[in-house]
């Protein structure tokens, strides 16, 4: 989700994605020997990198998520998504709204949003959002890499507690597939 890494030639830094039914995790390792860096995921949702100058003895940030940035983890509520383009930033998906009772937005409020309707297991239907990054997958995932996304989206509907899914790996036709059953966060 966050494109400028892949031009960070200040390091020589190999990524390493992990997909596997225990978890989805992301990774990284600086190959120089004398470099060592660090990332902070602070409180205020803000991703930051750090590297270590022994000549000064103290850890020094060089890069930050930016607070104008989608990229800034939880920045929206669950089930909003957000977009750089729009005002409010944070955008109800479809077949969501603003929480009426949260009364009058403030600028840069995160806005609560929730069900238009009650879920029915039967007749509910998904909708494909495009150009996103995926929700968190902390918790309430299911990850199988086996299968397709039209066996995806079979299980998918077979399950009541299912609220989204997608394919692990979009490049070619995309396979395997990722079942998300809490919660969509950090969209």
């Amino acid at each position: 989700g966050i494109p400028e890494m892949k031009r960070w030639h200040y390091a020589s830094i190999v990524y390493n994605l992990t997909e596997n039914k225990e978890e989805v995790t992301y990774t990284f390792r600086i190959t120089s020997p004398n470099m060592y860096s660090r990332f902070i995921l602070n409180s205020n949702g803000l991703l930051q990198l750090y590297t270590w100058t022994p000549a000064r003895v103290e850890w020094n940030m060089i890069w930050v998520s930016s607070l104008a940035d989608c990229n800034v983890y939880g920045i929206c509520s669950p089930y909003a998504y957000c977009d750089m383009n729009t005002f409010p930033v944070c955008n109800c998906i479809k077949g969501f709204e603003t929480n009426k009772s949260q009364g009058l937005e403030l600028e840069g409020e995160v806005r609560e949003c929730v069900r238009k309707t009650q879920l029915n297991c039967s007749g509910d239907e998904f909708f494909r959002m495009r150009n996103i990054k995926l929700p968190n997958t902390t918790g309430g995932v299911i990850v199988d890499r086996r299968i397709g996304i039209e066996e995806c989206k079979e299980r998918c509907n077979m399950n009541c507690n299912c609220t989204a899914f997608a394919n692990t790996d979009i490049r070619d036709d995309g396979s395997g597939c990722v079942i998300w059953t809490g919660e969509l966060e950090d969209i």
